[in-house]
């Protein structure tokens, strides 16, 4: 009988010597065991508030060995930085180790660690957006906020049209019925889709007769069709608030004593806590409190421009403090003498007092010398998609109303 495993013999035509393997007991290693596709399991789970991946690692049972393993690898640091809301996809072998697990820190980017004997492997994929240029163009009739999301701009984006225009515009009181807008913006797309907006690429803004443009740099600042930077150097109102309470006046009477007294400021109204920010880069010179001011903050802005907040809740910085632009520097509050919740800001040039709201406000710097050629021709194109666009919006209205009248 041959041996177990051996081939067989036929010995009436040759009955030599013959050589046979020889039949061995199957030999065992400490590898780790092969997996079984079919045995694979996909699971998927929730991150939570406070969750980390240690944590989640713990709620679905696995190793804090492989937990490690998978910390160590420089390609997977995005999985310490996962937030509440987003998704983990792993697969789980016949083991119930591990054996894959993905996450999509965006929605162009996916991760995937993927289980190779006793170590991980990261693999890693990039997308690209695809950019659709869009236009939003109307009428104001109720607010910016109201009229822009009717014309079509997404809200995130009005927002930020505010912030592009606000050195030049005071949205809460500056803006009138008839006033006119139109924003060239970008959305994005992928796999046909869109996902979300991109930036605003070109902007125009006619505010009581008066026209201002936005043009997006590559030095991603915007400007001037002139090329003058539309960031000011101050912020018109370092508060967003309800209302101004009080207007700067030389021959105010006081609301609390009754006497004549200059109101050299402007009240704007908010609710108590509500943030107070620093209209311009430059040094706290006063971080204190007195029975008249409150709790106030004096800024000097050079050697020529200071500005004063006065009635804050809380102080957030320090005499001495260097602070730039937009830095929190407090919350409205009611403290000192007053009658309701407050911000009283003073804006001053050469130690004399000036209207905050009237007050000419100093440029940053306009675009480099080195970018103006390249500038103008950016500036010549968008403005030209601008009105291209404006005048096809404007047919197609035109269009529609002609449709609407003959129904």
């Amino acid at each position: 009988m041959a041996a177990r495993g051996a081939p067989e013999i036929d010995c009436a035509n040759q009955c030599n010597s013959v050589r046979l393997p020889l039949a061995l007991p199957e030999l065992t290693f400490s590898e780790a065991p092969t997996i079984d596709a079919t045995a694979q399991k996909n699971h998927q789970v929730k991150v939570r508030s406070g969750d980390s991946l240690a944590r989640i690692f713990s709620r679905i049972g696995q190793s804090a060995a492989d937990l490690q393993k998978i910390a160590r690898l420089k390609q997977a640091k995005s999985l310490t930085r996962i937030k509440p809301g987003q998704t983990l996809n792993y697969q789980t072998d016949s083991n119930g180790r591990i054996h894959q697990l993905s996450y999509s820190p965006s929605p162009t980017e996916s991760l995937t660690v993927s289980r190779q004997g006793n170590q991980f492997k990261v693999s890693q994929l990039q997308k690209d957006y695809e950019i659709r240029h869009q236009l939003a163009s109307g009428n104001i009739r109720f607010s910016l906020y109201v009229d822009a999301i009717k014309a079509g701009l997404p809200e995130n984006l009005v927002m930020e049209l505010a912030g592009i225009f606000g050195w030049d515009i005071d949205f809460g009181l500056d803006i009138r019925s008839g006033d006119s807008f139109s924003i060239l913006y970008e959305d994005r797309y992928l796999d046909g889709e869109r996902v979300d907006s991109g930036r605003i690429l070109a902007a125009e803004f006619v505010n009581q007769g008066e026209k201002f443009q936005a043009i997006l740099a590559e030095d991603g600042k915007y400007y001037s069709a002139a090329g003058n930077s539309m960031r000011k150097a101050f912020l018109r109102a370092p508060v967003n608030f309800k209302y101004i309470s009080s207007s700067f006046n030389p021959r105010r009477l006081h609301p609390v004593t009754g006497k004549v007294r200059p109101h050299r400021g402007i009240d704007y109204a908010a609710r108590i806590g509500t943030p107070i920010v620093a209209a311009g880069d430059g040094k706290v010179i006063k971080s204190s409190y007195n029975r008249l001011n409150g709790n106030y903050v004096f800024i000097r802005h050079g050697s020529k421009y200071t500005t004063k907040y006065l009635h804050m809740n809380k102080r957030k910085v320090r005499t001495g403090q260097s602070i730039r632009q937009g830095q929190l520097i407090g919350t409205v509050g009611r403290t000192g003498r007053v009658t309701g919740p407050h911000l009283h800001y003073e804006f001053l040039v050469n130690g004399s007092h000036r209207n905050p709201r009237t007050v000419k406000l100093p440029d940053s710097k306009p675009i480099k010398k080195s970018q103006r050629t390249a500038f103008a021709q950016l500036t010549k194109k968008m403005l030209k998609r601008l009105d291209s666009y404006g005048e096809l919006m404007l047919a197609m209205r035109s269009d529609n109303q002609n449709q609407q009248s003959s129904l």
